[in-house]
């Protein structure tokens, strides 16, 4: 079973999208920061896709994609990014620093579906 890496610093949105992501039938775990997160890739686990808060207190989500992509041992792994802000502005940013879905809270089971069948077949995986 693939395992989702869910970041976010808001405890109610991580309740709502986990129980999403386990009735999409994934595994996932999850983390109120993007350094924790971080640290647990640089120890050598990986998730199968990160689901990434964009606006968290110290290292944004943002922030946390830019690392994930430049470095090559994590350039691969499939990013939803996920936000309450809905402007182009930020959409075509995240995209064009490698995002592979956006997705706006509050968030709908079809539209993170969606998202992450999006990521995955990005990087060419079902």
């Amino acid at each position: 079973m693939k395992t989702i890496w869910l970041v976010d610093d808001d405890e109610e949105m991580i309740h709502a999208v986990e129980m999403m992501i386990k009735l999409l039938d994934f595994e996932v775990r999850h983390f109120f920061s993007a350094r924790p997160a971080a640290q647990t890739l640089l120890n050598g686990e990986r998730p199968d896709l990160f689901v990434l808060d964009i606006n968290m207190p110290g290292v944004s989500g943002i922030d946390f994609l830019e690392f994930l992509r430049l470095r090559k041992e994590f350039k691969n792994i499939p990013v939803v990014m996920l936000s309450t802000e809905a402007s182009d502005v930020m959409v075509d940013q995240v995209m064009a620093l490698g995002a592979d879905a956006y997705v706006t809270k509050p968030v709908a089971l079809e539209e993170l579906e969606e998202a992450m069948k999006k990521a995955f077949k990005a990087h060419g995986e079902n």
